[in-house]
C-alpha cells in the first residue's frame, strides 16, 4: 500500500497544484524540454487539472492548453489560454471541439489516461492497452509533424510493443519513471518526438 499523502502530495496542496502529477510532468518538461512559450498543447485525462497548471505556466498567455476529460474540470485560476472540455476523446464531435479550441493542430499531446482498477489483471491490463492505443488514434488527428506525445504506461508484456509502435511513428522514443511516482508503482511514461504523421489512409480516427 502506498501513502497518500506523502511529500509531493503535501508540497502541491502547500504550492497549490491540483494534483501531486504536477511534479512528474515539471520533471518531464525539463528533461526533454517538452513545451515552449507560445505552444498549443492538449490534455487527455486531464482531471483535475494538475497538468494543465503546468503547461499553462510554461507555454504562457500566448499559448494554448486544452485539457479533456469525462469529469467536468475546474477552470485554471489566472489562466484564459487553459480550457476545460467535459466528453469522450474518442467520439469524434469532441475531439473536433479540440481541434477547434486550439486553432488547429497542435505541439504537444499529453496522455493521463488511465483505467478505473477492477482489480482482475487481466482486464485492468486490457483497459489500459485500448487507452494506449486511443492516445496515439487522437495523436494521428490532432499533433503537427515534428510534434510530441507524452503517454502514461504501465510496466506489462504490452508495453514493449507500443513502444516499438511508436519508434515507427516518431523519430525518438525513450521511456522513463518520473522521481515523483510513488514507490511500487509500476506506472512509467513513455516520451515520443518527432511525429510522422502516417498515411491519411491508415489514420483510425
Amino acid at each position: 500500500m502506498y501513502e497518500r499523502k506523502d511529500a509531493f502530495y503535501t508540497r502541491a496542496k502547500r504550492e497549490g497544484y491540483r494534483s501531486r502529477a504536477a511534479y512528474k510532468l515539471e520533471e518531464l518538461a525539463k528533461q526533454y524540454k517538452l513545451f515552449r512559450p507560445g505552444a498549443r498543447v492538449v490534455d487527455l485525462g486531464a482531471w483535475p487539472g494538475g497538468w494543465m497548471q503546468v503547461v499553462a505556466e510554461a507555454v504562457g498567455p500566448a499559448g494554448c492548453v486544452i485539457g479533456v476529460d469525462l469529469q467536468p474540470i475546474a477552470a485554471i485560476s489566472g489562466a484564459l489560454h487553459a480550457k476545460g472540455l467535459q466528453g469522450d476523446i474518442t467520439d469524434h464531435k469532441v475531439l473536433d471541439r479540440v481541434i477547434e479550441c486550439a486553432g488547429g493542430k497542435v505541439d504537444v499531446v499529453l496522455s493521463d489516461l488511465s483505467p478505473k482498477l477492477s482489480g482482475i489483471r487481466d482486464r485492468d491490463e486490457a483497459n489500459s492497452i485500448v487507452l494506449w492505443q486511443i492516445a496515439l488514434d487522437v495523436t494521428h488527428r490532432i499533433l503537427k509533424p515534428g510534434g510530441t506525445l507524452v503517454v502514461k504506461l504501465f510496466m506489462r508484456e504490452a508495453t514493449k510493443p507500443y513502444l516499438d509502435q511508436l519508434r515507427l511513428q516518431f523519430r525518438e522514443v525513450r521511456s522513463t519513471k518520473p522521481d515523483a511516482t510513488r514507490k511500487g508503482s509500476a506506472e512509467l511514461y513513455a516520451v515520443a518526438q518527432g511525429f510522422k504523421p502516417p498515411p491519411a489512409s491508415s489514420a483510425v480516427l
